[in-house]
């Protein structure tokens, strides 16, 4: 899925505290034709102020501001005027769970901030900026009224885990832009009972993936955590590939590859599907959310090819419609299911298996 473009500039509003890092983002988007920056503002209850004033498309929020945070301007944002937006994140390991949250709320996405130890880390995040600038500008941005939000379903204790020693079933999910998001709706819903072991490829860089695996296994049923080298695919249990590591797929473990990057992402869909087709074949089910581009199709196909099952999201609740639109186009699903019923349909197919 390319990026469209539009016919007028892309309204954008930054949103920090620092002078100097506003000074510098609009250089950059001022540098491109199809970005227009107009309005700055210095903290979450002026930024508030300036989109009402300016209704941008996109806005860039920092999460650590003075008066009120990120965290809680995205919070007002989505309540009262929801669109589309990019978070700006620190490094650090609180950096990366708020991050992790403002996703959950409805951030589309997020850069991180540049590692001042790093040559050329200013110029490659501004690169970053622009390209989910343009990206965010076609997300489906879902606010207060929604039909499909982030699922309310509480943590529970969790049952014994199946006593077989591996699962009957692998279950790949894999998404990009919007996907945090989604799988917060999608992994809590999940049956901890079912034959199945479960692995989420989500397009994130390294240090975020820890804090989203600690999201999903707060919310789910079932145990979620980062992979590491050669741990097992159990049963009622998943793994989170980490960040710039190919998670593949084994009879019975995972290992991590440093391969080069494919799609221009690392951990990518297709190498995950691609080995799970080889060791598991009729035994995987492929789920595909939302996300840009086409990560995961090849992946697909080759699941199908093995036996497999293949679920994709309906394109009435995905953020970004990329992913899973290819996989519609091609006729690669056996269900085109909505994100609340993902859980639901995942179950089936492990039931049919």
């Amino acid at each position: 899925m390319g990026i469209a473009s539009n016919p007028r500039p892309i309204r954008v509003v930054l949103v920090d505290d620092s002078a100097y890092l506003r000074l510098v983002y609009r250089r950059a988007l001022e540098r491109e034709a199809d970005l227009e920056v107009v309005g700055e503002a210095r903290d979450g209850l002026e930024a508030l102020e300036v989109v009402q004033r300016t209704n941008p498309d996109v806005l860039t929020l920092d999460v650590e501001m003075p008066r009120l945070d990120g965290l809680e301007t995205l919070r007002r944002l989505m309540a009262a005027r929801p669109r589309p937006v990019i978070m700006v994140s620190s490094l650090t390991t609180e950096g990366a769970m708020v991050t992790v949250r403002a996703l959950e709320l409805g951030a589309v996405d997020f850069v991180p901030k540049p590692d001042p130890r790093i040559a050329d880390a200013l110029d490659d995040m501004l690169r970053q900026l622009v390209t989910k600038l343009r990206i965010a500008a076609l997300a489906r941005i879902q606010g207060k009224n929604a039909s499909c939000r982030p699922t309310a379903v509480l943590p529970r204790s969790r049952p014994p885990l199946p006593g077989t020693r591996s699962a009957r079933t692998l279950v790949v999910i894999g998404c990009s832009t919007g996907g945090p998001r989604a799988l917060t709706e999608v992994v809590p819903r999940l049956d901890p009972a079912l034959p199945a072991a479960y692995v989420l490829v989500q397009h994130m860089p390294a240090g975020f993936t820890r804090s989203l695996a600690e999201r999903l296994d707060q919310l789910a049923p079932l145990p979620v955590k980062e992979a590491e080298e050669d741990d097992p695919l159990a049963p009622g249990q998943a793994l989170v590939a980490p960040g710039d590591r190919h998670l593949i797929v084994g009879p019975r473990s995972v290992a991590l590859s440093q391969a080069p990057r494919l799609h221009g992402v690392r951990p990518a869909v297709d190498v995950t599907l691609q080995s799970a087709a080889a060791a598991h074949g009729a035994r995987t089910v492929a789920v595909i959310l939302t996300g840009m581009g086409s990560d995961g199709a090849e992946g697909a196909a080759a699941v199908r090819a093995a036996g497999g099952r293949v679920i994709a999201e309906d394109a009435a609740t995905c953020v970004v419609d990329g992913m899973p639109r290819v996989i519609r186009e091609r006729g690669l699903a056996d269900l085109v299911l909505p994100l609340d019923r993902i859980a639901d349909g995942i179950a089936r197919l492990v039931r049919e298996g």
